[in-house]
C-alpha cells in the first residue's frame, strides 16, 4: 500500500485477521490446500520500532488507543492493533474523498478496532456497525452461542459515495406497510409529511437494516467453497460493493485471501486491486474468476501480478490534512535514529531537565520526546528538531508552539523554574 498513489481508490472492502489467538489452515483436499496464517500476536515478535516511532510522533491519538488497549487487555491485542494501525493509516491515504472502507472483524476485537478507526478516520465519519448473522454447528456451553461477525463501515469524508442501496420488500413488510391502493388499483404506501404526500410502491424496495441474515456461512457443502479457512460469502461482499461504489470504480482488498472481494468486484464490473502474502493468492483469483464469473459477464482478461511494489507517481505526500507541511523540507542524509536513541542523546546533552520550563527531575521518565518545530509546520522527525519536555509542558506546547514560543508562554504564566 505504501507504493500506491494517494487518493487512488474508491472503496476498500477487507477481511483482515481477527486476533483470535490461533492458527488457521485451509481444508487439506481443497483448492486452497496449503493456505495458512497465524492469528496470534506478540509485542516483542510482531511490532516494529519503526511503527511505534511513527505513531508516537505523527499520530498520537492512534497511539493512545494502542497504549490503552495494552493496559486494559494485554500486549497481544496491542500488537494486533499496532499491526492494523499502520495499515489503516495507509488505507485512509489511499481512499479518495468520495471513498469508503468496510472492515470485517468479530467481537474479539471489534470494539477496539472501532476506537482505532475513530482515531484514523474521525468519529464523525463512522457510518455503520453492521452485524452479519449466521448459523453454524457448535454451541457454547457457558454462554450464548457466538454466531455473528461485525463489519465497520467508515466514509473518508462527508462526500463519500452512497448508491441509495435498497433490498426487495419482504412479504412480512409488504403486509404490514403496503396497505393502500392507488387510483390505478396498485398496492402502495401513502405517507403525508408536512403537507406533502408521497406514494411508495413495493418495486421501490426497502432500506436495508444494519443486521444482515440473508447470507449463510460458507460451509463445507457450499457451491462456492474454495477451502480457504476464513472464506466469506460472495453475496455478502456484493452488497457492500453495490452500496458504496459505481461501475468502473477501483476496489481494494489489502487482505485478499481467496479473492472474495475481487471476484465480487469483477462480477459487478469494477476495477480491483488485491494484496496478500499467500503465495497462491494469484491462482485463487484465477480459479474463482473462472468458476464464478466466466459465463456471467464473459472473459475477464488478464490478471496482472506484481511481486514487487509499484512505483508511486504522485508527490508522495501524506493525505492526512493536518500533516501536510507548509514547506517541504528534505530529511538530512544519514542513518535514521529511533526515538529511543534520540531520547538518550538529548538526556546526555541536557541531563534530566525539561527544556520548556527548566525544571530538573530525579527520574528521567518524567520527560517526553517532542518536536521543536511542530510537525504541522513542517518540523522534521530528526534529532536536530527534538526536545525533552515534562508532561505539563508537552501538553501546553501541543502542535501550536515552537520551543521558544513555549518558554515565552511559560514565562507569561509564571511556570518557569526559579
Amino acid at each position: 500500500m505504501r507504493a500506491m498513489n494517494s487518493e487512488s481508490v474508491d472503496l476498500i472492502a477487507t477481511d483482515p485477521p481477527f486476533n483470535k489467538g490461533r492458527d488457521f489452515h485451509a481444508t487439506p483436499d481443497s483448492l486452497a490446500a496449503g493456505a495458512k496464517f497465524q492469528d496470534r500476536w506478540s509485542w516483542e515478535r510482531d511490532v516494529h520500532q519503526e511503527w511505534v516511532d511513527q505513531l508516537q510522533d505523527d499520530y498520537p491519538a492512534v497511539w493512545a488507543v494502542i497504549d490503552w488497549s495494552r493496559m486494559t487487555y494485554g500486549d497481544d491485542l496491542g500488537a494486533f492493533l499496532c499491526f492494523m494501525a499502520v495499515r489503516l493509516l495507509e488505507m485512509h491515504r489511499l481512499l479518495k474523498p468520495t471513498g469508503s472502507i468496510y472492515l470485517h472483524c468479530d467481537p474479539t476485537a471489534s470494539h477496539y478496532l472501532k476506537t482505532l478507526m475513530d482515531a484514523v478516520f474521525g468519529n464523525k465519519q463512522f457510518r455503520n456497525e453492521i452485524v452479519w448473522c449466521y448459523s453454524t454447528s457448535g454451541r457454547a456451553k457457558t454462554c450464548f452461542a457466538h454466531k455473528h461477525d461485525i463489519i465497520l463501515y467508515y466514509a473518508k469524508s462527508r462526500n463519500a459515495y452512497w448508491s441509495g442501496y435498497r433490498i426487495p420488500v419482504t412479504d412480512k413488510y409488504l403486509d404490514s406497510h403496503y396497505r393502500q391502493i392507488d387510483e390505478d388499483g396498485n398496492r402502495c404506501r401513502i405517507r403525508t409529511d408536512h403537507g406533502k404526500t408521497r406514494i411508495y410502491y413495493p418495486d421501490d424496495g426497502m432500506t436495508c437494516n444494519d443486521w444482515w441474515t440473508e447470507f449463510p456461512y460458507v460451509n463445507s457443502q457450499a457451491k462456492e467453497r474454495y477451502g480457504y479457512p476464513t472464506q466469506k460469502p460472495l453475496k455478502l461482499y456484493d452488497r457492500i460493493i453495490e452500496a458504496s461504489s459505481k461501475e468502473g470504480d477501483i476496489v481494494l482488498d489489502p487482505f485478499a485471501g481467496c479473492a472474495t472481494t475481487l471476484v465480487s468486484a469483477e462480477k459487478l464490473q469494477r476495477e480491483w486491486v488485491g494484496i496478500d502474502i499467500w503465495d497462491d493468492a494469484h491462482k485463487a483469483v484465477i480459479d474463482r474468476l473462472n468458476a464464478d464469473v466466466i459465463g456471467t459477464i464473459g472473459m475477464f482478461g488478464k490478471v496482472h501480478l506484481e511481486t514487487k511494489p509499484p512505483l508511486r507517481t504522485d508527490d508522495k505526500q501524506t493525505a492526512a490534512p493536518f500533516l501536510r507541511v507548509k514547506q517541504r523540507v528534505k530529511e538530512p542524509e544519514g542513518q535514521k535514529w529511533t526515538r529511543a536513541q534520540m531520547y538518550e542523546h538529548l538526556l546526555g546533552q541536557h541531563g534530566p531537565r525539561c527544556q520548556g520550563c527548566d525544571r530538573a527531575f530525579d527520574d528521567p521518565r518524567y520527560l517526553e520526546l517532542d518536536h521543536n518545530t511542530p510537525r504541522s509546520d513542517g518540523g522534521l522527525n530528526h534529532i536536530s528538531n527534538r526536545i525533552l519536555l515534562c508532561s505539563p509542558c508537552n501538553r501546553l506546547k501541543s502542535n501550536t508552539f515552537t520551543l521558544s514560543g513555549l518558554r515565552l508562554e511559560n514565562m507569561k504564566r509564571g511556570f518557569m523554574a526559579k
